[in-house]
């Protein structure tokens, strides 16, 4: 099992980075329910496009004559351009989510990737666990994010994950990612096992991160070795299954792993027995796999 201080370091650094947002945030509505959630200052700029939202003290809602998913992801397309224009997104991504009442419902709208954060869309990814059996113990594989990337550079990652974007499976999210990413092939990477899910809902310094990360653990043979095929992963290691607890409570230096990786690590310990259940932090691990956040 892992020692005590070990899951005080990691309750430490996982408590802090996937804390509940302190600021307040405004629903942005479709109709009566909220599709998305700005802070104040977001919601000001948004008041600037008249012929797109009508911004109130209570929330923001779409113009009147916006009232289909093709006129506000027109809309919403020409609102976040002008977004980036000024330098208020991560990126371009030229990838779009779809935002909807729920997962693989109908959309509300389509919004391009780099202005998630920005209005608080709830988002989908998927990761996987590359999980080796070794002589000394179960092993995971940590990715490393390339410098240049616009999220998270030079960061400690699980060995694939992305996101799901609009019109994709989860399934084809995960086969997309694992060659992208590892070098997995299609067959290789069929074998990954579903493990659930967990969120997240924070406050960054783009806007706010709600996101639903869908688990899988795929077990790899131990010659595999994974190789990146797209650039945007500079480094792969093999590390023992408890040490990466060491890891995920790391807050400064070159080896943090994200704050998205580590959630999905400490789901990855629970589920394996890695913490034990009589643990003193065993139940603040395993609240933040699933907060309850009130906006």
């Amino acid at each position: 099992m892992i020692p005590s201080d070990v899951l005080a370091a990691m309750r430490a650094r996982l408590a802090a980075a996937l804390a509940p947002p302190k600021r307040r945030y405004r629903p942005l509505r479709v109709g009566r329910q909220a599709a998305g959630w700005v802070d104040d200052t977001r919601a000001a700029r948004l008041a600037k496009f008249t012929d797109v939202f009508s911004v109130r003290d209570d929330g923001v809602s779409f113009a009147p004559g916006l009232t289909d998913a093709p006129a506000r992801s027109e809309a919403l397309e020409h609102v976040a351009r002008a977004l980036a224009a000024g330098g208020e997104l991560t990126a371009w991504r030229d990838e779009r989510y779809a935002v909807a009442p729920q997962f693989g419902a109908a959309p509300w709208f389509l919004l391009e990737r780099a202005a998630a954060r920005f209005f608080g869309i709830r988002t989908y990814s998927a990761h996987i666990n590359g999980l080796v059996h070794r002589d000394d113990g179960i092993a995971m594989w940590i990715a490393r994010r390339s410098a240049t990337k616009s999220i998270d550079p030079g960061m400690l990652d699980n060995l694939v994950g992305g996101g799901v974007a609009a019109g994709q499976t989860v399934a084809a999210a995960v086969i997309k990612e694992a060659w992208e990413e590892a070098g997995i092939t299609a067959p290789l990477v069929a074998r990954a096992q579903p493990a659930g899910a967990v969120h997240l809902c924070r406050d960054l310094p783009d806007g706010l991160q709600r996101e639903t990360i869908f688990v899988h653990d795929l077990w790899l043979h131990i010659d595999f070795v994974p190789m990146s095929q797209d650039g945007e992963v500079t480094e792969h290691r093999l590390v023992p299954l408890r040490a990466t607890a060491l890891l995920i409570g790391h807050r400064v230096g070159i080896d943090v792993v994200t704050a998205d990786a580590a959630l999905v690590v400490l789901d990855c310990l629970i589920r394996h027995g890695a913490v034990a259940p009589d643990a003193e932090d065993y139940l603040v691990l395993e609240a933040l796999r699933h907060p309850i956040v009130n906006l």
